[in-house]
């Protein structure tokens, strides 16, 4: 069973799901801080290259399946242009001020 964005317990992660579910990479970016960080199966990655190959120029799509630690983990069937479709694990470090400043995803 998916659940939709907006019955998210995070609302920042609810914000991040709806904003790639959308293809808008202002509202994204936006929700990222400045020195935000990300990692792709365990190594770290260049995060504006990351998001421009994985979810914007190939039509990232989340359909989240679970969700746990208060909102912020979330398992994720992820689907793109590149890749097809396939189940990732998603964990967010989020700010007191609401913005994502890490993101860490891989095959769940």
């Amino acid at each position: 069973m998916t659940i939709a964005p907006k019955n998210l317990t995070d609302p920042t992660v609810a914000k991040f799901v709806t904003a790639v579910n959308a293809h808008d990479k202002e509202a994204f970016t936006a929700l990222l801080t400045p020195a935000a960080t990300m990692s792709d199966d365990g190594a770290d990655r260049d995060l504006d290259e990351w998001v421009d190959r994985e979810i914007f120029d190939s039509n990232g799509h989340m359909d989240v399946q679970s969700e746990s630690d208060h909102g912020r983990a979330i398992t994720v069937n992820y689907r793109n242009d590149a890749w097809g479709e396939m189940r990732t694990a998603w964990r967010f470090t989020v700010t007191d001020g609401g913005q994502v400043s890490r993101f860490e995803t891989g095959q769940a």
